[in-house]
């Protein structure tokens, strides 16, 4: 499989690098970004050679990688749809929900294998939290606290100056980070089914907030909390801390985001703790492909059978962004989630 890459920021060189890791056979293929000191970087880092546009990309691939600010996702896609490639969309899906909604119709109408880059999904720590508070002898979940922190990524590590512009960003950490987190407190609680969110703006950036909070009524009759931030302390890169109450059991997600360390109170006085290998080595058996997404990707791709999480999944998360944005339209009243069904 020749691999295309539309983008060659930070998470271009995630993917590029986990590609490799996976052990999957593939060409290396062209790379694109309005950049070109940094397509040049990232070729020179991967093995791929730099192209001079997006067709030209899309002319010499089987794959596509859309890694480009999100205002660009629906056009590229589009583009490598009506060429019949696969492609693997970076989320947000796009910068409002009407054109995440046109997005999800356009892949799932051309029937081609899909993937979006809630990688969470594929975590270690969270897969084994789900099966934690699932577990018969949890009892009830009773209710969430969410915390995500992360220094605004226009700056350090990160250096997406993109996200400073509403037009290319769409708006700020609720989209363009905490669809993570909303994707998550589905994928370990149920689903949601109303929302009341405020937000707030502390860097003068346009339509860009960077403080949001939001109360959660879950179906299953749970009650939680998001708290997404986006400051200036660049001691603190993407960092999350998710606590799940349930009538018998608590059980925490902390530091790294893929090998914990995940840890579990029964109400015996029991406490437990996971992390690294031994996480890695417990959440195995209860995903497939578990251990890295990019090579699930590309081997259903190769066994032309659908991959996970596809558009459909992402949709849901846009539709609860959109709702959250909704609420603090109103100044943080209470907006119904239509099922996730």
């Amino acid at each position: 499989m020749r691999i295309g890459f539309l983008g060659a920021g930070l998470i271009a060189t995630y993917h590029s690098k986990s590609i490799h890791r996976s052990g999957v056979d593939v060409e290396r293929a062209g790379v694109y970004d309005p950049d070109e000191p940094r397509a040049d970087a990232f070729a020179n880092a991967s093995g791929h050679h730099v192209c001079h546009s997006t067709d030209e990309v899309l002319d010499g691939c089987d794959v596509a990688y859309v890694c480009s600010w999100t205002s660009e996702h629906l056009p590229i896609v589009a583009n490598a749809v009506a060429r019949g490639i696969p492609v693997f969309c970076e989320k947000p899906l796009a910068t409002t929900l009407a054109d995440a909604e046109e997005l999800t119709r356009l892949v799932a109408e051309s029937g081609l294998v899909n993937q979006v880059g809630l990688v969470l999904r594929y975590s270690p720590a969270y897969v084994v939290a789900r099966s934690l508070v699932h577990a018969p002898e949890a009892g009830r979940i009773m209710a969430t606290v969410f915390r995500d922190d992360q220094f605004i990524p226009i700056q350090g590590q990160y250096d997406s100056t993109w996200r400073a512009d509403v037009t290319k960003a769409g708006s700020g950490t609720l989209l363009e980070h905490s669809i993570h987190d909303l994707d998550m407190l589905e994928f370990l609680a149920g689903p949601i089914a109303a929302v009341s969110g405020r937000s707030a703006a502390f860097h003068d950036l346009a339509g860009i907030e960077d403080a949001v909070t939001v109360s959660l009524a879950f179906e299953g009759g749970a009650v939680g909390t998001l708290a997404s931030v986006w400051h200036d302390n660049l001691s603190r890169p993407s960092l999350r801390r998710v606590e799940i109450f349930c009538e018998h059991r608590h059980v925490v997600v902390e530091g790294d985001d893929w090998y914990g360390p995940v840890s579990w109170s029964d109400t015996d006085g029991a406490t437990h703790s996971l992390t690294g290998e031994a996480l890695v080595e417990a959440a195995d058996p209860l995903i497939e492909g578990l251990k890295n997404p990019d090579g699930a990707f590309l081997t259903a791709v190769r066994d032309g059978r659908p991959a996970y999480p596809d558009v459909h999944v992402a949709l849901r998360a846009h539709r609860l962004v959109a709702a959250i944005y909704e609420s603090a339209a109103l100044g943080g009243g209470s907006v119904r989630c239509a099922s996730s069904s």
